[in-house]
């Protein structure tokens, strides 16, 4: 029975890549001046240190879940993540429908977790 820090370790890992590749995906859009090529130089920069925290995330992860499981975790992770970034970095709140289409893959989520 894997232990209670198995479990959550890859948890903290996938919350903290989703973080660093929010930015590097959607960052950029709070400054659209920026050259097309400053914006990819960077985002590269910061996705680093995604995969330094999604790679190790998804390895020991592997030990406690599936790889289904691992992917509909991270998906659910990422829109939490992108909904707080959307309204407090970016100033873009989400509306009812966002909100609907993010449950609906919640459970989607949810589904890959039954045995």
């Amino acid at each position: 029975m894997p232990s209670l820090a198995e479990r959550i370790l890859p948890v903290i890992l996938l919350l903290g890549s989703n973080v660093f590749m929010t930015f590097a995906w959607y960052g950029h859009l709070k400054y659209k001046s920026a050259p097309i090529f400053t914006v990819i130089i960077a985002s590269w920069g910061i996705a680093f240190f995604e995969y330094m925290l999604q790679v190790p995330a998804n390895r020991w992860g592997s030990a406690v879940y599936s790889a289904p499981q691992l992917k509909g975790m991270q998906e659910v992770i990422t829109l939490v993540v992108f909904a707080v970034f959307s309204a407090s970095y970016l100033g873009q709140s989400l509306k009812w429908n966002h909100w609907a289409g993010f449950a609906l893959i919640a459970v989607a989520a949810w589904l890959i977790f039954l045995e």
